[in-house]
């Protein structure tokens, strides 16, 4: 009975306004410029402010001398805000898209490796039979992506459940590893060696993926369990094209998947250096909101990424 209340009460005091303003002080952290973004006059917002806090019971910012700053209850709602006005524009879209056959747009967000390939295939795919369908792509780590994704910025992400309090919201359909080579450009000097030891690796220049990353993280686990310190002459970055570009005609070294630089390696472009770095990663995979209805052009996108991911790794999707 007190949810069922609850509901209703939160239902009551609630307004499109409210929800808009939330989104926009997230954004922004100051009343006045979140209450430009929402078309409102500023004492406007902070009366809506002010009657959503006292419905709440909640204080929901804290006033700074220069602007405002999200309590843990505000980083919820404001959350939660972004994932509902979402839900609205997706429900306008949805509408629209059965009156006009299926069409729309699908934002779909993917880690590096599958971003390459499978995405890739299955955009080709779905655009083959619904050339209709936007797609956006973003690439990026998987902490970021699902944080989009969990906000309603996405539909449909490739990659890992890294949060454990997000995975009761998410639901995670694993595709398969990657197994991650030294990749070198061709000509490498160490490229003909095959005594080499990770002592060799530490002192070449490498190109890393950004830190907090999965990879990031084990690559110096790897250097640091074996007494080393991690290499200091290193690039971040996780555009492929860069990567290799960077890789040619220089002594920088990548961890990368065979399977990300296939091209670049039938090309003659890079090279596989002759050291097992061992490293394994987890099972990334088709991760989607739980409890969410996607549009039929998101639809349509997930079955053709099943479709796509079971013929690419038959074993893995059996």
């Amino acid at each position: 009975m007190h949810d069922i209340l609850s509901d209703r009460f939160v239902r009551s005091h609630l307004k499109m306004r409210q929800l808009v303003l939330l989104v926009e002080l997230g954004r922004h952290g100051s009343i006045l410029h979140a209450a430009q973004a929402a078309n409102l006059t500023q004492p406007a917002a902070s009366k809506l402010l002010a009657e959503l806090e006292h419905a709440l019971n909640v204080q929901l910012f804290e006033r700074l001398p220069r602007g405002v700053l999200p309590t843990w209850y505000g980083e919820v709602l404001i959350r939660r805000a972004g994932a509902a006005l979402a839900e609205m524009d997706a429900a306008h879209q949805e509408v629209m898209e059965l009156l006009a056959g299926l069409s729309g747009k699908v934002a779909v967000g993917a880690v590096l490796t599958p971003s390459a390939g499978l995405l890739t295939d299955a955009i080709k795919l779905l655009k083959s039979r619904h050339a209709r369908v936007r797609v956006s792509v973003t690439v990026d780590t998987s902490k970021i992506l699902t944080e989009k994704l969990r906000a309603g910025e996405l539909d449909i992400v490739i990659g890992r459940v890294l949060d454990s309090n997000a995975a009761a919201e998410l639901h995670f359909e694993p595709v398969t590893d990657e197994p991650h080579s030294l990749i070198a450009g061709t000509g490498h000097p160490l490229a003909e060696r095959t005594d080499l030891k990770l002592e060799d690796m530490a002192q070449e220049p490498w190109i890393m993926p950004p830190a907090g990353s999965i990879l990031r993280d084990r690559l110096t686990a790897m250097f640091l369990s074996n007494g080393l310190e991690p290499p200091s002459d290193t690039v971040e970055s996780l555009a492929l094209p860069v990567i290799v570009n960077l890789l040619a005609g220089s002594r920088m070294v990548a961890a990368l998947p065979a399977e990300l630089v296939k091209p670049y390696l039938d090309m003659g472009a890079v090279t596989i250096l002759p050291y097992d770095l061992g490293l394994t990663m987890d099972l990334y995979g088709i991760v989607t909101r739980r409890q969410h209805r996607l549009s039929p052009g998101a639809e349509a996108m997930l079955a053709t990424l099943r479709e796509v991911a079971a013929q690419r790794y038959p074993r893995e999707n059996g």
